[in-house]
């Protein structure tokens, strides 16, 4: 089993269950509970009332959480016991798209339409946001032979989603949780006593969970090895040094994966894929991505 990333994650496997909690609970919040009212638009629109939408990209971007769509209109239509507009998806998660392209066309009743339109878009242009800063991080990378990973810095709630999208814009999963992989970081180092220490605990205690350290130095990282290690993640050290690091550890003949981590950017990306680390992980794809702009619009 592979102590970094996640193994065997189909890259376009949507989490639908997940999805739909969500957008359960979105919809309680917009609409003040279950079933509950937009009261605009139960005013403004008679039931019998139908419409044609499209919705549209606004930017250019990568688009993830399409079939969120169908699944908020599917909810909201339950709420009012009307039957759910039809949605034909035009592209697929994982797609480029440009400014004004339509993502999907949506037929049905008006106030399904509106009374989920917002629910629908803040999480498409969520996910697609992520989906869109994740590519520009898998190009900057490509050729490199380093992946791009994301971190547990996800909003609450939200991580398997958030994390689906890093997938469709071509990054690579870490640990899901606290309880899937260990990951000793210096406050378990401290606490323990020592990095040696620390590994031996995770593995009396839960022998059969694969055990990640976090290193600041070449000393360091040679300890971890020795001590079991098979993932080291250099944190905060510099390409030159981190470039020293990795040869030591792959002088060490040991199979190790290497992940530099903390305080990345786009810009700086390739000189610290070429230092010859298996990972970038950066913790900004799921907590400072900006929206993709995508919007509804009803035909005149």
């Amino acid at each position: 089993m592979s102590t970094g990333p996640v193994p065997d994650l189909d890259p376009h496997e949507f989490p639908e269950h997940e999805a739909r909690a969500i957008v359960v609970g979105a919809l309680n919040e917009d609409l003040g509970g279950s079933p509950g009212h937009d009261v605009t638009t139960e005013a403004t629109i008679p039931p019998p009332q139908t419409s044609r939408a499209q919705i549209v990209a606004r930017a250019d971007g990568v688009v993830a959480g399409l079939e969120t769509i169908e699944f908020t209109f599917t909810e909201v239509a339950s709420r009012l016991q009307e039957q759910s507009p039809t949605v034909h998806l035009l592209v697929h998660d994982g797609e480029r798209v440009s400014a004004g392209d339509v993502l999907a066309e949506v037929e049905g009743s008006t106030q399904v339409i509106l009374i989920g339109e917002r629910t629908l878009l803040n999480i498409i242009s969520r996910l697609s946001g992520i989906a869109t800063h994740t590519r520009r991080w898998a190009d900057e990378l490509e050729g490199s032979g380093a992946m791009v990973l994301d971190t547990r810095k996800t909003t609450p709630l939200l991580r398997v989603l958030e994390k689906y999208a890093v997938r469709a814009g071509g990054g690579t999963n870490k640990r899901m949780g606290l309880f899937d992989v260990a990951m000793i970081k210096d406050n378990h180092k401290l606490a323990a006593g020592s990095i040696t220490a620390a590994y031996d605990a995770v593995k009396a205690r839960f022998p059969e969970v694969d055990v990640q350290v976090e290193v600041t130095t070449t000393e360091e990282a040679i300890e971890a090895i020795e001590a079991g290690a098979r993932f080291i993640m250099c944190d905060n050290i510099d390409p030159d040094l981190l470039r020293a690091t990795v040869e030591a550890i792959r002088a060490t003949g040991e199979e190790v994966e290497i992940e530099a981590t903390g305080g990345l950017t786009l810009e700086r990306a390739r000189d610290f894929a070429e230092t010859g680390v298996d990972f970038l992980s950066v913790g900004g794809l799921t907590h400072s991505s900006p929206i993709l702009d995508i919007a509804l619009d009803l035909a005149e």
